[in-house]
């Protein structure tokens, strides 16, 4: 076995650290955090660089058109070349396309909002959404990243990982690595029962009133990861947690087949789906 492949992550980073490359993937991730265009005067201080530091940095990203400059404020913000290199290869694509059409149809059914959330780098990214036909819905921004600890998309991601896997993403979770060992029984516990049942549900964790509800897509040997959530509010008339989890189960389920990550005779049918709601 290669040396070097006993390295964690960290150790390879310091290793093999390229400072020209680690100074423009800063610029590009933290503009892509704020979500505002930044001056190279106040990137400089929120990256702790000198101003002539990131300059030509700036300029490169800038020509090859990662960044664009707002002639007034002299502003950089991201481009959308970033989207499309990430589209045009992306091994989401087949899942986004089979679950797409799936979701719309849930959302008019149910007539509440639902996503689809994969994980990347350690976080819950948004995938897809659709939203609810009501004139007030819930809403979950397509791209943005949140905790995995607590959302439920998040913990169905989570319980459907092996042990192994599983440890690798929470170790590197620094309020995981704070938290008091009782309370982390506690939680693997949770994500056993998660797994056992097949689906989360949880009330007020983001704000008072709201629900959400979320099963895993495809079976847990699957290489790929995703949980389709519903995201509605307790206290309404709608439909009721006995409709709305056998709606949202059959949905998993066809998408999972639909993007190739079960067979079909393991997945309720669209029809299962349809009369659930």
């Amino acid at each position: 076995m290669p040396q070097d492949s006993l390295l964690s992550l960290e150790e390879r980073r310091t290793k093999y650290s390229v400072p020209a490359l680690e100074k423009a993937l800063d610029v590009l991730e933290y503009l892509s955090e704020q979500a505002v265009p930044l001056t190279q005067a106040q990137l400089a201080r929120a990256l702790n660089r000198q101003a002539g530091e990131i300059f030509r940095m700036l300029a490169c990203l800038e020509s090859r058109g990662y960044l664009r400059r707002e002639p007034v404020t002299g502003g950089y913000s991201l481009t959308l070349k970033l989207f499309e290199l990430s589209r045009t290869h992306s091994p989401y694509e087949v899942l986004l396309k089979a679950a797409q059409p799936l979701m719309r149809s849930l959302a008019e059914d149910l007539r509440e909002s639902c996503h689809l959330c994969v994980l990347h780098r350690d976080r819950v990214l948004v995938l897809a959404q659709e939203e609810s036909p009501r004139p007030f819905r819930l809403s979950v921004e397509v791209g943005s990243l949140h905790s995995p600890l607590h959302t439920t998309s998040g913990r169905v991601l989570l319980a459907s990982m092996e042990e192994a896997e599983r440890e690798e993403v929470l170790v590197r979770d620094l309020e995981w690595r704070r938290e008091k060992p009782a309370l982390r029984a506690a939680f693997v516990k949770r994500l056993a029962a998660i797994r056992a049942r097949g689906y989360e549900r949880s009330e007020g964790e983001r704000f008072v009133g709201g629900l959400d509800i979320g099963v895993p897509v495809g079976p847990p040997e699957c290489s790929m990861k995703a949980a389709l959530t519903i995201a509605t509010l307790k206290e309404k008339s709608g439909p009721s947690l006995e409709t709305m989890l056998p709606a949202l189960q059959a949905c998993a389920g066809v998408i999972a087949v639909h993007a190739g990550l079960k067979r079909e005779e393991e997945a309720p049918s669209a029809d299962a789906a349809n009369r659930s709601s």
